[in-house]
């Protein structure tokens, strides 16, 4: 009977372990952006820390030292401070009420150009009424010719 040892009995055992995908991401990912609040209140906790305390704040964090020097940089330029007040890329929201005013100011321009249209129509529809009243009101004034068909020229 063989003995077996510790290693193989673990290699018999042992799961089977599945190795990473070796394949590089298509894109890598894009740098990290942080708001100003956020660089302002771990430069400001960072600088009250002894050694050992900033170095296990910035493992932490997931920081380097040289974004510190950085941030440091912007604070001192004062770009942190004019960047804290939410400033957001992008298209700046607007006013639910000045929204409202403006749509409400495309349907009066419509509604005005519709009521235009229908003001000539009426004005043609005015004129057309006179012009027909004048045409049976001529008629009715002048000599009656007698109903049936025309005359012809005929010569015999």
């Amino acid at each position: 009977m063989s003995m077996m040892t510790a290693v193989k009995v673990r290699a018999q055992t042992a799961p089977v372990t599945r190795h990473p995908d070796p394949e590089v991401p298509e894109r890598p990912r894009p740098p990290r952006q942080y708001p100003a609040a956020y660089k302002l209140r771990i430069l400001t906790e960072y600088e009250q820390l002894d050694k050992a305390g900033k170095g296990a704040l910035l493992r932490r964090e997931g920081l380097y030292t040289s974004l510190i020097s950085e941030w440091r940089k912007q604070r001192d330029k004062g770009a942190l401070a004019g960047l804290g007040e939410a400033k957001r890329p992008g298209r700046p929201p607007t006013d639910p009420v000045t929204r409202e005013n403006a749509r409400l100011r495309q349907v009066n321009a419509a509604l005005r150009d519709q009521l235009a249209r229908q003001a000539k129509v009426i004005e043609v529809q005015g004129e057309l009424s006179a012009l027909l009243g004048k045409l049976a009101t001529s008629s009715d004034d002048g000599p009656s010719e007698p109903a049936g068909p025309p005359p012809t020229a005929t010569s015999r």
